[in-house]
């Protein structure tokens, strides 16, 4: 049970999410601010309010290494649950209560890089599902 360098690029890695969103914002001309709509800052609580979870990936991290991608899969997912609020999105909701419960039991039953490509994979179907929606509400 010791941090690998593994463990500690996975921190590494998410730390330029959003950046990089940010960054594809800009390239797909999308108005990343939302300088319309008077949510905004509600939005942005909501994403921020994640760097207070990521402390319990950090603990996993000490505690048990072998599951800090688990809990971390699992803290992603449930994060996306006041979005399916605030942007009147299902596919926000379902994959919201999806993700944990899928991060459990890959997590606790399989090696991480299982989780790992799982969680590639459905990130892939979150956002096709939430393409079909924008283009549903078009």
């Amino acid at each position: 049970m010791t941090i690998e360098m593994k463990d500690i690029l996975t921190f590494c890695c998410s730390a330029i999410l959003f950046p990089l969103a940010w960054l594809m914002s800009k390239w797909l001309k999308i108005d990343f601010e939302g300088k319309g709509n008077p949510l905004t800052k509600a939005g942005i609580l909501f994403s921020v309010n994640q760097m207070l979870y990521i402390l319990i990936a950090m603990w996993a991290l000490a505690a048990v290494p072998e599951k800090m991608l688990m809990v971390y899969a699992m803290i992603f997912g449930a994060h996306l649950m006041p979005f399916s609020w605030l942007y009147d999105s299902k596919s926000y909701l379902y994959f919201s209560i999806f993700i944990p419960i899928a991060a459990l039991i890959i997590g606790l039953y399989f090696p991480p890089w299982v989780l790992a490509a799982l969680m590639i994979v459905i990130e892939a179907i979150f956002s096709v599902c939430l393409q079909a929606e924008c283009k549903r509400l078009k």
